[in-house]
């Protein structure tokens, strides 16, 4: 590998230990390790944050540079990774991201480092993801799609495109939907990912990630994602921050296939963004009403 990693961990040593193994088979030259701090009155949680920090610290015994960006006090989802995250792109170009959970298969590695250095000064391009939630056997003939769906579970991105993430959201803030360049088709979907900015931009939902993607909607920016699934979320549960209960944990994964095959040209796979949206990110009209209704709950 030629690419620098960048870790984030909080306070899972199980989950963490299986994703340093992952990175310790690739052997990157640098890894940038991002931790954030213990939540007040959460027993234990210290030693637990500081168990982690050790582990990965005394688990890198290959050739490698290590740089880490420890917080004292808690931060956040939000906040943290995406100070660490600017802290990353202030040591490298270009680095391939795991959260502690997120265990990538071998292949994972190589995908984002070939697809790195072909997009490296496209500024069409955002990202580049390892996770896939398409159905297995659900195939197109090639290795990755442009799509409007930033997946961030294992993914990797370069300085160039990291520098328009706003944490304010200033492009969503009172344009609503005029502000996308790209959205979703579907009407339902469109009102769910509104409802989700608006959240994020209220203080509602601590999410980095629906900030990325606000941005990379307004700027008409795509992700290139994997056909196949190369890392599994091994965080769903009850010590989750989030991710506590879902069907997307633990996804089945298989290595992609060498050489690649690229797409003819950068531009969204329109027929694969909707099937995504359908069984991923399309709600229920009974869950529209019941996020509207919840919403009118916590401004009550």
């Amino acid at each position: 590998m030629k690419t620098a990693v960048a870790l984030i961990i909080f306070n899972r040593p199980e989950v963490t230990r299986r994703t340093l193994a992952a990175i310790r088979e690739a052997r990157p030259p640098v890894l940038l390790v991002i931790a954030d701090g213990p939540r007040i009155g959460r027993d234990g949680e210290a030693e637990k944050c500081a168990e982690v920090r050790a582990l990965v610290e005394a688990g890198v015994n290959w050739p490698c540079e290590v740089e880490t960006n420890y917080a004292d006090k808690n931060l956040g989802c939000a906040r943290r990774v995406s100070s660490g995250l600017n802290w990353v792109f202030e040591q490298v170009e270009e680095a391939i991201i795991l959260e502690d959970d997120c265990l990538p298969v071998p292949t994972f590695f190589s995908f984002c480092e070939e697809l790195l250095e072909r997009y490296r000064d496209d500024e069409r391009v955002a990202q580049i993801a390892g996770c896939s939630f398409l159905p297995e056997g659900e195939g197109f003939g090639e290795s990755y799609f442009f799509s409007r769906y930033p997946h961030c579970w294992g993914w990797a991105t370069w300085r160039r495109a990291w520098r328009h993430y706003d944490h304010g959201m200033q492009a969503w803030e009172g344009k609503r939907e005029a502000s996308w360049k790209i959205a979703p088709a579907r009407s339902a979907e469109r009102r769910l990912w509104a409802d989700c900015f608006d959240a994020t931009q209220n203080g509602e939902q601590d999410s980095w990630a629906y900030r990325w993607t606000s941005v990379i909607w307004s700027r008409g920016m795509w992700s290139a994602n994997s056909a196949v699934n190369l890392v599994a979320n091994l965080g769903f549960g009850g010590d989750a921050t989030h991710t506590v209960t879902g069907r997307w944990g633990n996804l089945p994964t298989r290595d992609t296939v060498f050489p690649l095959i690229h797409p003819e040209e950068v531009a969204g796979n329109v027929e694969v963004d909707a099937l995504i949206g359908r069984l991923v990110f399309e709600p229920s009209p009974f869950l529209l009403r019941l996020i509207a209704f919840a919403r009118r709950i916590i401004r009550t």
